[in-house]
Order: C-alpha cells, then sequence, then structure tokens
C-alpha cells in the first residue's frame, strides 16, 4: 500500500492538472465556447442597476451631455451606441441641452430612439469644423465599463470640436446578436455608414480609434473603406481566404469601395498582430498560460491554432492598407501606441503590425501582391502561381527585414520618463514617412494594458490626426 501510494500522489499531482488543460483545449476548440472565450461579452455588470448605460450622469456626464441611440446593421441587428458631445461644446449650449426632455423615452430615461431629433446631434451634422472619433473598445464588458467612461471624458475634455462615437458590439451589453468577427466588422461599417451618411462627417473628420480587441476591427475597418478593390480590402473573408456564411442575405455582401476614404487618422492602442499569433503566447493576468505549454509540441500548438475560427489578420491587413495608399498616392495616417509594461498583449506585437504596415510599402515600391488579389495571374497554373508568390513573398521580407534594420533606428526617439535613464523608464517614438502614408509607432514604459487609453497620449495622438495641435 505504501508503495502504491508513493505512485499515486505524483501521478494525481501531474495527471489532475494535465486533464483539466487537456479538457480545457477540447472545449475551446467548439467554436461557440471559443468565441464566448475570446469575446468575454457576457462578462459584465448589467445586473447591477446602477450600471444601468442609459444613465450617463452616473459616470460623472453632464445632463444630455451624453445620447445613448441605437444604430442598425445591414443584416438587421441593433447595437447600442452613445454620441458624447465635447465638454466645450457642451458648455456653450448648456440651456438647450439640458432643456431637452428624456424621461419618457425608453430604455430608463435616457435611451432616444431617433437621434436626429436631439439637438446634441444638430450640434455634430451642422457644425462644419466637428470633428468624430470612432471608439472600438476592447473585449468583455460593455460600453460603460472598466476604463471606458475616463476614456471618454479625456477625449471630449482637450477639444470643444471633438465628438465620440462609441458602439457595443453585437452580443456585448444591450446589443442584439452574437459576436463573429465577420459580425464586428459589420457593426463597425454602421458606424461608420451613420457617421457619413446620417451625420454628414466626411472621413477627412473622422478619426479610427481601437483599444486591444478594437484595434483589430479598427484595423478591418480601414482596410474595408480605404483600399481601392473589393479584393485588395479582404476584410469580410477570413485568414484563410473563405468568405462568411451570408446566410442567403444579398443586404450585407462585401463592400466595393468605388471611392477609397482617406480618415483624418487610424490610431491602435495595445494593439496584437492575429490572433492566433496572440494566443500562442498569450498569458491570462500575464501569468496564468493559455496556449504558451503547446511551445514545446509545435504539431500540436499548430493544430489547436488551425481551429481558431476568428483570426482577425491585422498585421496583414494593414499591410493591404499601406500598399494601397502608397499606390494610390493617398493619405494615410496611422499611429500605434502600446505600453511596455502591458502585461495582456505583449509590446512586441506592436513591432509586428509595425512591420506590417512598413511591409505594404515594401510590396508598393517593388510592384507585388496586388496582381493576385484581384486576379490578373488567373491564367497561370496554380503551381507556377504559387512558386512566383513565395519568391514574391521572401524578397519582400528580405527587403523589409533590410530596410527596418538600416533605417527604423534613424527615424526614432528615445526618450527617458524619469529623472534616471534606466531602461525600464525609456520610450521610442518612431515616425516613418513615405510619400503621402505616416506610420507613427510610441512605445511607453507605463499605462499597462488599459490606462493609456485615458492619458493624455491617446487624446494628443487624436488632436495631432485632426490636425488641431498648435
Amino acid at each position: 500500500m505504501t508503495s502504491s501510494a508513493a505512485y499515486l500522489v505524483p501521478a494525481l499531482a501531474v495527471g489532475v492538472p494535465v486533464g483539466i488543460y487537456a479538457l480545457f483545449l477540447g472545449l475551446v476548440s467548439i467554436p461557440y465556447i471559443q468565441r464566448f472565450a475570446v469575446y468575454s461579452h457576457k462578462i459584465n455588470t448589467l445586473w447591477w442597476p446602477p450600471h444601468n448605460p442609459n444613465r450617463p450622469e452616473r459616470w460623472g456626464f453632464a445632463k444630455n451631455q451624453v445620447t445613448p441611440f441605437p444604430l442598425h446593421t445591414l443584416d438587421h441587428q441593433t447595437l447600442y451606441a452613445w454620441h458624447i458631445l465635447p465638454l466645450g461644446l457642451y458648455i456653450r449650449h448648456e440651456s438647450a441641452l439640458a432643456a431637452q426632455d428624456r424621461s419618457s423615452t425608453d430604455g430608463g430615461g435616457g435611451f432616444v430612439p431617433d437621434i436626429t431629433t436631439t439637438v446634441n446631434f444638430q450640434l455634430l451634422r451642422d457644425d462644419p469644423e466637428a470633428r468624430l472619433v470612432l471608439y472600438f473598445h476592447g473585449n468583455a464588458g460593455h460600453i460603460t465599463q472598466s476604463i471606458r467612461p475616463r476614456s471618454f471624458h479625456a477625449l471630449t475634455s482637450v477639444s470643444s470640436k471633438i465628438h465620440v462615437l462609441a458602439i457595443d458590439y453585437r452580443g456585448f451589453g444591450l446589443s442584439t446578436g452574437s459576436p463573429t468577427e465577420q459580425g464586428l466588422i459589420l457593426d463597425a461599417r454602421a458606424a461608420v455608414d451613420w457617421a457619413t451618411q446620417v451625420a454628414c462627417i466626411p472621413p477627412e473628420r473622422i478619426v479610427l480609434l481601437g483599444h486591444s480587441l478594437g484595434t483589430a476591427v479598427a484595423a478591418a475597418t480601414a482596410a474595408e473603406y480605404c483600399c481601392t478593390s473589393e479584393a485588395e480590402a479582404g476584410c469580410c473573408s477570413s485568414d484563410d481566404g473563405t468568405e462568411p456564411n451570408r446566410d442567403g442575405d444579398d443586404d450585407h455582401e462585401t463592400r466595393v469601395t468605388t471611392k477609397p476614404m482617406e480618415f483624418a487618422g487610424i490610431i491602435l492602442v495595445a494593439a496584437f498582430s492575429s490572433l492566433p499569433t496572440m494566443l500562442s503566447g498569450y498569458a491570462i493576468a500575464g501569468w496564468i498560460p493559455v496556449l504558451r505549454p503547446l511551445s514545446y509540441w509545435p504539431w500540436l500548438l499548430g493544430k489547436i491554432i488551425s481551429r481558431i475560427v476568428d483570426k482577425w489578420p491585422s498585421a496583414e491587413r494593414l499591410t493591404r492598407l499601406t500598399r494601397s495608399a502608397k499606390t494610390a498616392g493617398r493619405r494615410l495616417n496611422l499611429t500605434l501606441i502600446h505600453a511596455r509594461d502591458d502585461w495582456d498583449i505583449p509590446y512586441h506585437e506592436d513591432d509586428e503590425l509595425f512591420k506590417g504596415a512598413v511591409r505594404g510599402l515594401v510590396q508598393a515600391d517593388l510592384g507585388v501582391g496586388n496582381e493576385y488579389e484581384t486576379g490578373e495571374q488567373e491564367n497561370e497554373d496554380d503551381d507556377e502561381r504559387e512558386r512566383i508568390r513565395r519568391e514574391e513573398e521572401r524578397e519582400v521580407e528580405s527587403c523589409v527585414e533590410s530596410l527596418l534594420e538600416k533605417e527604423k533606428g534613424k527615424k526614432t526617439v528615445e526618450r527617458w520618463m524619469g529623472d534616471v535613464k534606466k531602461e525600464s523608464e525609456r520610450a521610442f517614438v518612431t515616425t516613418w514617412e513615405d510619400g503621402e502614408v505616416c506610420i507613427r509607432q510610441e512605445l511607453w514604459p507605463h499605462g499597462g494594458h488599459n490606462h493609456l487609453m485615458y492619458y493624455a497620449l491617446v487624446p494628443m495622438a487624436v488632436i495631432r490626426a485632426f490636425g488641431l495641435a498648435d
């Protein structure tokens, strides 16, 4: 008995955690459970009455400064949205704004079914100097959870011209539906279309701002509206090239942009290059590994990664975005902001995004990439086309690595945020300009995963994108 116990205890000590981990891997291979874990959209505080988002005053906003209202997507989902007035503008029109009676509206005293009837909407639509930030938040929670209200305050306090439109994606908060990659892209399209077609704000007065998961949404949206052709946009197709299930509804087919938009800026805060890449090294709270243990068995890691249903290939989308802008000579202002002490998404993911953006510029210079996406080589057989594609990829990658090694350091300014020049206090700002394309990367020593959103860094990036800085 003593001998059996001596083996049983170690076996249980090893076997139980391994069994639980294997069960976890099996469960997250199921698309429904996987999406529940990735988006965490049901983790929220809506069950607690004080967190009713229809009463924005509870988060420090002035009476009727915020208008909660519905947005409708092309596939017939209803999104919950906030339009937030800049504080300076609110103060100038406080009497008219506060006098609006919303006590009889739906949703508990603040929700407005038709925002076009409000003074708030008129102040946005009728002001030729108005700027609009489309805010795409991260996973989990809803529009008023975590740091989101503080970041709204920060954005609307720096200028009397900057409005904010924030949405809860499908399945989040009070929005209908369930989240998927294609679904969230349609949600972002609903926000852009409302801003440009209903509020009549031209793209050059709009900034796309994404945080965490929202950076993937913003990158996909930018490629959707800013690329030359449907094939280049590629946003409504997954990483493996498959098209989403349209359920027979032609109303929300892939958007073809005949005249690409030029947004004032695209700002990605705490971004990741792609979901499979990020998850392969991800650790919850920075210390509970998810897929990292599988790195010892690359074949098994590859199998698990292949079962990730929503890819969110942001680095590839930035490549298409910068290539299209450079080729067409269009203006593109892209800013990447990350904290080096981010425990959730490591800052080296930001380097991969920067590299992806530069790769697009190199592809444009070499004249590669576009012909395969637009089908210009369809007369060649598959093997020959694949061989040429791989040769071009190797050539481009070699050029990108060489270019970054030679030039990035020259374009980077280092700063120390403390009194002592320690590595932990060092910040980097890289500005890469090529024609009308400007890529700016900011790596800051502090801020973690969330706090950068209400530090001065993000509002100042917005100010810079809008050209409002002195």
